[in-house]
């Protein structure tokens, strides 16, 4: 039986600046410190792209998003996601859903994970789940110095 509907996988990761806020899963947090990226630095945005694009056989964030474009600099995870869903539908592709792990000490996800959630959900057009964990203060995230995200996408071929 040949399925239309395919599974992507996207990670991203950044490590902290000194300033804040921090742009993650669509909201500002204004008590963490800022990610460092080429855009706002939502890391969980960033992956929840490549999982998209990588379901629907697009490439990955670069081909949208590369800071070889300087037009993205400094852009809103949020705005990357609407471009994403424009150029997905545009390709015969329809978004069912994202599945996001965020991985590190802060913000703490739990307090505003159902806001984070419909803000992705509204931006992408399709439901997006959020869950979060430590690494019990093994290796970079552990130690406080950024974020891992890991993404994965269902996406129909229309």
């Amino acid at each position: 039986m040949n399925s239309n509907l395919r599974i992507g996988v996207g990670v991203d990761a950044h490590q902290f600046g000194k300033k804040g806020p921090c742009a993650l899963a669509g909201l500002s947090w204004p008590d963490v410190p800022r990610l460092i990226a080429h855009s706002d630095g939502d890391a969980a945005v960033h992956a929840l792209c490549d999982a998209v694009l990588s379901a629907a056989q697009l490439g990955d964030i670069g081909t949208l998003f590369g800071v070889d474009k300087p037009e993205m600099a400094g852009v809103s995870g949020i705005e990357m996601i609407r471009q994403l869903r424009e150029y997905v539908i545009s390709k015969g592709i329809a978004i069912s859903n994202v599945s996001i792990q965020i991985v590190g000490n802060q913000p703490k996800i739990a307090s505003r994970r159902e806001e984070a959630q419909n803000v992705l959900s509204q931006a992408l057009g399709a439901p997006v789940s959020i869950t979060a964990t430590t690494t019990d203060q093994m290796g970079f995230t552990g130690r406080g110095e950024g974020i891992y995200v890991v993404a994965n996408a269902l996406v129909e071929i229309l």
